[in-house]
Formats: structure tokens, sequence, C-alpha cells
């Protein structure tokens, strides 16, 4: 929760690849709370105020997973909307003649997308989600400490550019309003 909130005032984008982690998180410990309190919040170096802080959000996290039917794969409810808003801002910066720059990232990455796409299972996903799909895939392949080919951490550093990019768009708008036409 701590982090998450962090991140979320700093970097959407990592907010919403470190929620994927924590959904897969909560999964890892079979949606038990009193497992990832004892064998996970536990680990931390919260006071006790903190860590009931924590384990009342996981545990509101589970009930959602739960209500919601993502209990073995998918994405709450709360992620989605996120990442439907980033899909929004990035269509409303393409279509505006004001952000050259992010369009220019955009091209530039568009053939990255494309085969991305093409490879995976889900051919109708949007380009948006196709981004945040290989870099949260990325990411778990370092934690597990496998090989990523050079191809792919090319695509994937011009993709974090990219992202990075929308998700500085996404801070600069919620702070200031950023003006399209």
């Amino acid at each position: 929760m701590f982090i998450a909130n962090e991140l979320r005032k700093k970097n959407i984008a990592e907010y919403l690849l470190y929620m994927w982690q924590v959904e897969d998180t909560i999964r890892a410990f079979d949606c038990s709370l009193t497992r990832i309190k004892r064998e996970y919040v536990e680990r931390f170096d919260y006071n006790e105020e903190q860590k009931e802080e924590e384990i009342d959000w996981f545990g509101n996290l589970i009930r959602m997973m739960n209500q919601e039917g993502c209990r073995e794969r998918g994405h709450l409810q709360i992620n989605k909307v996120t990442m439907q808003t980033l899909i929004e801002l990035h269509t409303q910066l393409l279509a505006s003649p004001k952000f050259p720059f992010y369009n220019s990232e955009y091209y530039k990455v568009l053939p990255f997308i494309v085969e991305l796409r093409n490879r995976g299972a889900n051919k109708e996903e949007n380009e948006i989600e196709t981004c945040f799909n290989s870099l949260y895939g990325v990411m778990m392949l370092r934690l597990q400490k496998k090989d990523i080919s050079p191809d792919t951490a090319h695509a994937v550093k011009e993709i974090t550019t990219f992202i990075g990019m929308l998700s500085d768009y996404y801070k600069k708008d919620k702070e200031e309003g950023l003006k399209f036409e």
C-alpha cells in the first residue's frame, strides 16, 4: 500500500506494473490473507500500525479479486480503469498536433508493438496494453534471472522510453492539465 501510494503519485506506469505484481503476489499466496500477513508483510520493516494498514489493504484487494473473478488471472477493475485512462490519454496525444515528440516516439516503437502483438495470444489487444504486457513479462523474466535476448532487450528499452513519456504526460495532465487543441 505504501509503495503503491508513492508510485501512483510519481509514475503511473510503475504504479500499474507494481499493482499487477501485487495481484500475482496475492495469487502466489493462494489469496490467503493469513499467509500474506505471516509470510509477506512480516518481512517488511513496518511498525504495528503500518502492518495493520498493509494487511487491511491486502484484505481489500483479495476481496475485490474474489468479487471480480480474477483470483487466478486477469486484473482488478481499478487497474483496468488506470489502463483505460492511459489508453485514452495516448489517443488524445496522438490526435493532437501539440505533441510531436510523443508522436515521433510512438512511430519509433510501433514496429516493436506490432511484432509483439503478432506473437501474443490476444491480437486485438490495445497497443498500450501490449507495451505494458511486454514490460511486465520482461520484469518477471528478470526476477527469475532468466536470459533476455538482445532483440527483446532493445525493444523493451524503446518501449520503456515511450511508456515513460506517456507516464510523464499523465502526471503533467493531472497536475496542470494538458491542452490538446
